[in-house]
């Protein structure tokens, strides 16, 4: 059986935000089924709010906003777990194969961050869309946290990757 002692405290991080990632996916997805109706409800009120000033009272195009919201919460509840999940598994290929390095490290601090922050983005994009008339607007809006959370996730699996090959494939220890 394989046990690790010691594990580096930056990797330790990365995978603790991993598994915040994939609770906060979790959670989320419970109060969707508590709650899928309230979460509706307040989507649609936001919208209503401002039917007038943002929508020019066309209801047609306040309901495909709040419908798409909502198509946001669902991906943010689904971004956390998968993303979370993902970052775990490469986090534990390099504790197993790599050697540890502040490489490692960063890497898995960037993985499990960029895997909550890219989750977030799609929650907070979906609850402000409805009273800004436009998903687009808030993705845009909101793209402060969706840029790093996404560069974060893409290198930190880049660099495990990199990682990973360098130590396994060509200079193996």
């Amino acid at each position: 059986m394989l046990h690790i002692n010691r594990i580096p405290k930056l990797v330790a991080i990365g995978l603790c935000l991993g598994m915040v990632s994939i609770l906060y996916g979790f959670v989320l997805g419970g109060a969707f089924g508590l709650s899928e109706k309230a979460i509706k409800n307040h989507l649609n009120q936001s919208g209503k709010t401002v039917i007038d000033s943002v929508y020019k009272g066309n209801t047609a195009v306040k309901d495909a906003v709040v419908a798409k919201s909502w198509d946001y919460l669902k991906r943010s509840h689904l971004h956390g777990g998968a993303i979370g999940v993902a970052a775990i598994g490469v986090i534990l290929a390099m504790i197993v194969l790599c050697k540890p390095t502040l490489w490692v490290g960063l890497c898995s601090v960037a993985f499990g961050s960029g895997a909550l922050l890219y989750s977030l983005f799609w929650l907070l994009a979906g609850l402000i869309a409805p009273s800004m008339g436009s998903t687009g607007a808030a993705k845009e809006a909101l793209s402060f946290i969706a840029v790093p959370g996404a560069g974060l996730t893409l290198l930190g699996l880049t660099g495990a990757l990199i990682l990973v090959v360098k130590d396994t494939l060509i200079k193996p220890s």
